[in-house]
């Protein structure tokens, strides 16, 4: 069945490459807007990792509500999808307090998986994800695999066992529907997008956009962000998949090897804007993305947001 365009629930998107001002469009517009943010950064759902992410302050969370941020330890795995079984029922619940969802993150996977077809599952239960959880500690690792794989062997064959969120997510989608989570979504995967999107990303000369990544370099390098790589590398080793992501593996090898410090930015900025580029050319082959000039961008992106709300 059809839904129609007035039903959907209106979802404001802001993307764009790594550097570019996003999070502080969306925090502009929280000024202007009741809304709630769900990061769309594949590395910001790991806890410890801040600096290097450039995650949102306390102080900003505390301004607008943060979602998707430090799910798990930087040692679990994370998926696509997993953060669209956990984003999607997310979307829904900020929805239902009166709230504009609003996406924001550079991870264009992410996103893509995010805005296509919903299927139609429950939303999420935060008591009964709770109960979930405490029977995992209390009852040991894997309790809650094992009763996935009674309920639903589909989904817990391409769950790995260590992946509490996403089992825990299919769990709950079980207990609460009396339906395989497999199952439905199969039935309702990508049959209908059942999101009202406006997509917008600020509009950098690619110049000014690699002085904001170098700038931004060295702000994160004076806030810490050599510290936070040692912390990482001495609680989970060398080894650890999330040190081998842009800014973090830099770090690593300046600690094994004799660079100077001032070699460590070049090389971060340098692997930053060669990142940067590749993103733009992601999110420039969407058709549906408003660019809009982050010098003189006010009025044009308050039309697109009362347009999405009004419509």
């Amino acid at each position: 069945m059809s839904t129609n365009r007035l039903d959907k629930i209106p979802v404001l998107v802001i993307c764009g490459p790594t550097g570019s001002g996003k999070s502080a469009m969306a925090l502009e517009l929280a000024q202007h807007v009741p809304l709630e943010i769900v990061s769309a950064d594949s590395r910001q759902v790991y806890r410890m990792m801040d600096i290097g992410t450039a995650k949102a302050s306390k102080a900003e969370q505390e301004q607008v509500p943060h979602h998707m941020i430090d799910l798990i330890d930087p040692d679990q795995e994370f998926s696509v999808a997993a953060y669209v079984d956990l984003a999607r029922p997310l979307i829904e619940q900020i929805h239902q307090r009166g709230h504009l969802p609003c996406v924001v993150g550079g991870t264009g996977l992410y996103i893509k998986a995010l805005l296509g077809g919903l299927a139609q599952l429950p939303s999420g239960d935060p008591q009964l994800r709770q109960r979930l959880h405490r029977r995992e500690k209390e009852q040991g690792s894997g309790t809650l695999h094992r009763e996935l794989e009674q309920l639903d062997p589909e989904s817990a064959a391409v769950i790995h066992p260590n992946n509490l969120i996403r089992t825990v997510r299919a769990l709950e989608v079980c207990l609460l529907s009396g339906q395989k989570f497999s199952t439905i979504k199969a039935d309702h995967n990508f049959v209908e997008k059942a999101y009202q999107v406006v997509t917008l990303a600020p509009d950098y000369p690619r110049q000014r956009l690699y002085q904001r990544i170098d700038n931004r370099t060295r702000q994160m390098l004076e806030a810490g962000l050599v510290d936070e790589v040692k912390m990482l590398f001495e609680r989970y080793g060398r080894d650890l998949k999330a040190l081998q992501t842009l800014g973090y593996r830099e770090v690593l090898h300046f600690l094994s090897s004799h660079c100077h410090a001032v070699q460590l930015c070049a090389e971060i900025q340098l692997r930053t804007r060669q990142y940067a580029k590749k993103q733009l050319t992601w999110f420039r082959k969407e058709p549906d993305i408003f660019w809009v000039d982050s010098t003189n961008r006010s009025d044009r992106v308050r039309k697109y947001i009362d347009h999405l709300i009004c419509h």
